[in-house]
C-alpha cells in the first residue's frame, strides 16, 4: 500500500487514480499524517445485473425490447358485488 502527500496527490492525479483502478490502494498524508484511502470500488451488497454478465454468471438478454404487458380491463364500478357473484355462480 503506497502513501501519498496530498501536494503530491494533485500533481499526480491522474497517475495515482489509475493505480487505485488497478487494484492498488493508496493512503494520502497531510504534513505526515494518514487521513484518506483512495482505492479501487467494492462491490456492496448484491452484485448488478451487468456485473453477474460481466462475470459469465448469467447471460444477458439478446434483445433490449421488454414485453408489452397486458392490457388492464376495465371493470364497472356501478356493479353490486353481490349480483357479479351471482352471475359466476350461474345464478
Amino acid at each position: 500500500m503506497d502513501q501519498i502527500g496530498a501536494r503530491e496527490l494533485r500533481a499526480n492525479l491522474a497517475a495515482t487514480v489509475r493505480q487505485a483502478g488497478s487494484g492498488e490502494r493508496v493512503i494520502i498524508t497531510i504534513d505526515g499524517r494518514p487521513v484518506a484511502q483512495l482505492g479501487p470500488i467494492e462491490a456492496s451488497g448484491a452484485p448488478s445485473l451487468p456485473e453477474l454478465a460481466a462475470a459469465g454468471l448469467l447471460e444477458a438478454p439478446h434483445s433490449p425490447h421488454r414485453p408489452t404487458p397486458p392490457r388492464a380491463v376495465d371493470t364497472a364500478v356501478d356493479v353490486r358485488l353481490e349480483r357479479v357473484l351471482s352471475e359466476v355462480r350461474g345464478g
